[in-house]
């Protein structure tokens, strides 16, 4: 028969473990959270708000994952050069309440994108909107620097321009001058 001393001092290194074990999950699922939040990124780190861009290409491909979903598009130059740009948009959750379906772009489609271009001059920028070439239809893609998904938010007053010569298509970030600009 077990003591009542030797009961309490079992009972006390059980409670000591089992609040061991939970400030060991706690400590994990705030590591992740602290992960996940260094990971995501804002838009002044990663785009350029002065630096609009508007682009005209084909779908090449769509990534509907979180925490964005990302778009890329095969864009010719004025030389015939093809460049595959990526745009991140909102998250997938935004995107559907706005009403954007994993396929509401086919591949291959034609398409328009306004945004801003990266920091780092890569072949990336951030969807401010997306127009469809064949109807006219626009679909919101932003959800940072205070654009809404309909791309007519509070954020940058500068709109996307064209690229030099009044074309749609697109302008390397080494190239891009600031908007007014002839």
């Amino acid at each position: 028969m077990m003591s009542e001393a030797n009961f309490v001092l079992r009972h006390a290194r059980g409670l000591r473990l089992a609040r061991a074990v939970a400030a060991a999950v706690l400590a994990g699922i705030l590591t992740a959270g602290a992960v996940t939040a260094y990971a995501h990124h804002s838009f002044a780190a990663q785009y350029d708000s002065n630096k609009p861009v508007k682009m005209a290409g084909v779908v090449t491909r769509l990534e509907w994952t979180n925490p964005h979903v990302y778009i890329f598009i095969d864009v010719t130059d004025n030389a015939g050069k093809v460049t595959n740009w990526g745009f991140e948009m909102g998250p997938p959750h935004m995107l559907q309440k706005a009403g954007w379906k994993k396929n509401s772009l086919a591949l291959g489609e034609q398409i328009e994108i306004e945004g801003w271009l990266a920091r780092d001059g890569s072949n990336h920028a951030n969807a401010r909107r997306v127009t469809r070439s064949s109807t006219g239809e626009v679909l919101g893609a932003a959800s940072s620097a205070g654009q809404t998904l309909t791309g007519t938010g509070s954020g940058s007053s500068q709109a996307p321009r064209p690229a030099p010569g009044g074309s749609t298509q697109a302008i390397g970030s080494q190239q891009a001058a600031p908007a007014g600009t002839p």
